[in-house]
């Protein structure tokens, strides 16, 4: 764990450094990778090259793609921040564009097939945000407590926030 501790200080020094370089990242310079069975959140520069590992926790123990709104599982599929603001609860917040396409199509076809009761909604207001102020530590206790979003600590997604512009790739899988 130490190892991957110290990994993750480096990687976050050359992230900072590289980031300075370009004052003005393009919405394809990065891509991020949210990976929900290893609590992980990696990012990748436009030639596949990772750079950084961020520890992350979700909503529900439940690791299963999110199926309606109230479920507290976090989507799977491929999305993209569409909005960066500051957040009185939880520090930062990069929204993501979820529900998009893909979601519906996959909502739609669960409820036709009965997996979802036919009076739930998708749900939305998905994004990637930080903790409450001192509570980093569920966190770094792997406890998941949002309702769906992907969260990490503060410092954390301060440097994603300032170093990601919108239009930012994020996949999220398993």
């Amino acid at each position: 764990m130490k190892k991957i501790l110290l990994f993750s200080i480096c990687a976050t020094v050359i992230f900072l450094c590289t980031s300075f370089k370009r004052p003005v990242a393009n919405p394809d310079d990065y891509y991020i990778v949210i990976i929900k069975h290893n609590y992980e959140m990696k990012l990748y520069d436009a030639n596949n090259n990772w750079l950084i590992t961020y520890p992350v926790v979700f909503g529900s123990k439940d690791m299963g793609d999110k199926m309606y709104q109230g479920d507290r599982r976090t989507p799977e599929g491929t999305f993209h921040i569409v909005a960066k603001k500051d957040h009185h609860r939880w520090n930062k917040f990069l929204a993501l564009d979820y529900p998009n396409e893909e979601s519906y199509q996959k909502f739609n076809e669960r409820k036709a097939q009965g997996l979802i009761p036919q009076n739930a909604q998708i749900g939305g207001d998905i994004g990637i945000h930080g903790t409450w102020p001192h509570e980093e530590f569920a966190v770094d206790q792997y406890q998941n407590w949002t309702l769906g979003c992907v969260s990490t600590k503060n410092e954390y997604i301060t440097e994603m926030y300032n170093a990601l512009p919108v239009g930012t790739k994020v996949i999220i899988k398993y």
